[in-house]
């Protein structure tokens, strides 16, 4: 039998939706909080509310909900290139990263699949985000946090491809690195016999040393793929696709590690 809402908990993130203007994301705390570095908020109300409850703040109203990844994502801060949504949901499906899950990335970018990681492993699950710069990790880092994941991730700075992966035991690993071939061997080691090796790559060339190297590595089935969306137009009578479309991104490698 389904129950009811639940209510918000102290501690738990929200997003305040309101019509016109751009919406909030904070955490249910009591107290004024600043938000945005420079705004100031109080949603003691929200403790104990229900999904959907209205909430008023500097002249406008908003509706308290819970954010789902799309809302995390889209208060992302974009430094380095990112991993889409199109691809990022794409590696939680085929790696099969589910709650409870540990699973490595490297590099960490903007953060943007560490957030989907993060979604997926719930929390019980792990996301250790490599990089070897620490601008990317800072910024990375800030958007984890501010998306109210900081608990879930563990952000190190070391370069995978000269020292390989500190952590064993992963059940999933993604490499959005120049040169993913080179982590290949490191990978297997920390991978769990069953677990995932992916390779995010921009280029051909890239793609096929990766999955060469994969095979070689006694990595299998692997094969790769690439993802495209085409957004459509729907109108009454008049439906059709959009003139642009999210086309290339990456070429996606995907190996299982065998025994």
């Amino acid at each position: 039998m389904a129950s009811g809402p639940r209510p918000f908990r102290e501690g738990e993130w929200v997003l305040l939706d309101g019509e016109g203007v751009d919406p909030i994301l904070a955490p249910v705390r009591a107290g004024t909080q600043t938000i945005d570095r420079s705004t100031s908020i109080d949603l003691t109300g929200l403790i104990g509310a229900l999904p959907g409850t209205r909430f008023a703040w500097l002249g406008v109203a908003y509706t308290a909900v819970r954010p789902s990844l799309a809302d995390r994502l889209a208060r992302l801060k974009r430094g380095a290139q990112i991993v889409t949504g199109k691809d990022a949901a794409q590696i939680v499906f085929r790696a099969g990263i589910g709650p409870g899950a540990s699973v490595a990335e490297a590099g960490s970018g903007s953060g943007a699949l560490t957030l989907a990681l993060a979604h997926a492993v719930g929390p019980m699950g792990t996301v250790v985000s490599y990089d070897r710069r620490p601008d990317f990790l800072r910024a990375a880092r800030a958007n984890v946090a501010a998306a109210g994941w900081a608990e879930r991730v563990r952000f190190v700075e070391r370069d995978v491809v000269a020292d390989g992966l500190d952590t064993e035991g992963l059940d999933a690993v993604i490499l959005d690195l120049p040169e993913p071939w080179q982590v290949v061997a490191a990978a297997r080691s920390a991978l769990v016999p069953g677990g995932y090796l992916v390779t995010y790559s921009p280029t051909y060339n890239q793609l096929e040393r990766s999955v060469r190297e994969m095979r070689s590595a006694g990595f299998g089935p692997v094969d790769a793929e690439e993802v495209l969306v085409r957004a459509l137009h729907v109108g009454e009578g008049g439906t059709r696709p959009d003139f642009e479309m999210l086309g290339h991104t990456g070429f996606l490698g995907f190996g299982r590690r065998r025994r």
